[in-house]
């Protein structure tokens, strides 16, 4: 089967590999679209610290069941479109005892920690297929980055009488806007691109800021009525992002951190204990998570088409990687087409 493959940095090509066998337990799944992660154009980069070259890529997936393995109990059906819980957990550590498996100590991330699926076909045990009812496999791989946008908004604990503020609108950003006007809370929508911010405007954000062209403090202060925002969710991952979210939450207020800086953050630590936060991270997706982006994009509300930036073929996979190297802020979601 065709596998994608980055050997070094900046270096990716197309492999073949065994098709995988089914064993009890297991799902075998033929891979239809894989989308490109930002972990994976780090890993591209070689700026991504857990992964050991090579690695086939791939965690965000949509997908066909192919073949069901003896033990997997009923539920599952040949045909029925899915898509995969990436992510390991050991059962043991403190994350796991907690009932927090998203966050587990030894977790594995697919295409990170272990070879992806950008490729023709996977086995995964039984329990981290997700069936998608009738969300296209194309569609399917837009699950997982949102659901992780979802999970912060529930990391924030958002309600509706609230202002919440999320810095970035990639995909993720997407998935928490949309989760926080779910809830019914009021969101503001920050990023450098108006394309961007205009898609947040339709998928849920009242107000939108375009930190490149405007004041954000001043806007934020004129927005919440001097407040500041009550949840702030980082979705960018950079030193000034950081330092804006704390800057812009109001007093007790609380911040969200997704996005993993590459550089130290110089903090203000006075504004820590001055406006007693609560600062949180938010790592991966529950199952819950899954299961809500699904219900979201099952009613029909989500723009997908222009989620999609490009969808490619295992041997165009490097130039579509190039784009988004050199466009990264114009790019929503690359798709493997498998």
């Amino acid at each position: 089967m065709k596998a994608v493959q980055i050997v070094n940095p900046s270096e990716m090509q197309v492999v073949e590999l065994e098709k995988p066998v089914v064993g009890a337990g297991e799902v075998l799944v033929k891979i239809k679209y894989v989308g490109f992660c930002g972990s994976d154009l780090n890993t591209y980069l070689g700026r991504n610290p857990m992964v050991k070259l090579p690695v086939i890529p791939g965690h965000e997936v949509g997908a066909v069941i192919e073949e069901i393995g003896v033990d997997v109990p009923a539920g599952f059906e040949k045909g029925m479109n899915v898509t995969l819980n990436p992510y390991t957990n050991c059962g043991k550590c403190a994350s796991c005892r907690n009932g927090r498996v998203n966050a587990c100590e030894h977790n594995e991330t697919l295409g990170v920690q272990r070879n992806g699926v950008m490729c023709e076909y996977a086995v995964l045990p039984w329990t981290k297929i997700i069936p998608a009812g009738k969300i296209s496999p194309r569609d399917c791989a837009l699950i997982e980055p949102m659901s992780v946008g979802f999970h912060a908004v529930a990391r924030g604990q958002v309600t509706d009488n609230e202002y919440v503020m999320v810095i970035g609108c990639g995909m993720i950003g997407v998935g928490a806007i949309v989760r926080a006007a779910l809830r019914g809370a009021t969101v503001i929508a920050v990023d450098l691109d108006d394309e961007k911010l205009s898609l947040a405007k339709r998928i849920g954000a009242s107000y939108v800021i375009n930190s490149k062209t405007e004041n954000v403090h001043e806007r934020m202060q004129a927005l919440t009525g001097g407040f500041g925002a009550d949840v702030v969710i980082e979705a960018v991952g950079s030193p000034a992002t950081y330092i804006m979210a704390v800057d812009e939450v109001g007093f007790t207020g609380r911040v969200v951190c997704i996005g993993y800086a590459k550089s130290e953050v110089a903090f203000q630590t006075k504004y820590f204990v001055q406006k007693e936060l609560d600062i949180r991270g938010s790592r991966n997706a529950l199952p819950a998570d899954f299961r809500a982006v699904i219900n979201y994009l099952e009613n029909g509300n989500c723009p997908i088409e222009e989620l999609i930036t490009r969808i490619a073929k295992p041997d165009t996979a490097l130039e579509a990687m190039k784009e988004w190297e050199r466009n990264p802020g114009k790019v929503f979601r690359i798709l493997v087409e498998f």
